[in-house]
């Protein structure tokens, strides 16, 4: 999943005065589904600037989640020194992962199974696939936090940021690239390299589910997401 940009605003007025609902609901949803780990694709956050109370709520949850997550911090929520994962202890949760602040890869031995992902590290532009490792577990996935297009435009043309295209997803060289910064469920995989925008919960309704078969099969589907409480 991603973009559950949990707050202490628009968010919590939307979940009934509970801004980690988001999370929460993701986290059942991927119980429910059995999923072995759950990966956030960037923009848990909606801020760098929540209050402790926030924070206490999402370490919680963290640290109660039946499975281990795998966080990336976006364009929203960046690693900067004040950040939420550093003012929450965010990185400090037994089975809770924060891309960025033991490193870039964290690895499961118990599925043989690598997960990648380059950190936002402030509010400037960067490559979000720049730099992805070779494969050295026998199944590789890369997260990126970013906005896909077909082609860069030239240099001194006006652009977005944070920009992926169909040749770096290629370069990956992986399984699978789980993709955030888009509300909307998106497929943009290559012939060689599946890649998915899992969408935001609250608008997507869903999770994407991703389930390595055997050796090259590889599925994603979607599973149901609880939402917002009905106003």
């Amino acid at each position: 999943s991603s973009d559950l940009h949990v707050d202490d605003g628009y968010t919590m007025r939307a979940w009934g005065g509970d801004g980690n609902g988001p999370l929460a609901a993701v986290i059942d949803a991927a119980q429910a589904a059995r999923a072995d780990i759950l990966l956030l694709a960037g923009d848990v956050f909606e801020h760098n600037r929540l209050q402790a109370d926030i924070l206490d709520r999402t370490h919680a949850l963290l640290t109660t989640a039946p499975m281990p997550v795998v966080m990336l911090p976006g364009n929203h929520d960046p690693l900067t020194p004040d950040s939420v994962w550093y003012r929450g202890g965010l990185g400090d949760i037994d089975g809770a992962h924060v891309l960025g602040i033991a490193g870039d890869t964290v690895g499961f031995d118990a599925y043989d199974i690598e997960i990648w992902g380059r950190a936002h590290p402030d509010y400037g532009d960067i490559d979000p696939l720049q730099g992805a490792p070779a494969r050295r577990a026998s199944r590789h996935v890369v997260a990126a936090h970013g906005h896909f297009v077909e082609e860069r435009p030239a240099g001194d043309a006006a652009r977005a940021a944070w920009l992926l295209t169909p040749d770096d997803i290629d370069a990956t060289g992986a399984d699978y690239v789980a993709l955030g910064h888009w509300n909307v469920p998106t497929d943009v995989g290559t012939d060689n390299v599946p890649a998915h925008y899992s969408g935001s919960p609250d608008y997507a309704a869903t999770i994407n589910l991703v389930r390595f078969k055997d050796k090259d099969a590889v599925s994603i589907e979607t599973a149901p997401v609880k939402g917002p409480p009905a106003a």
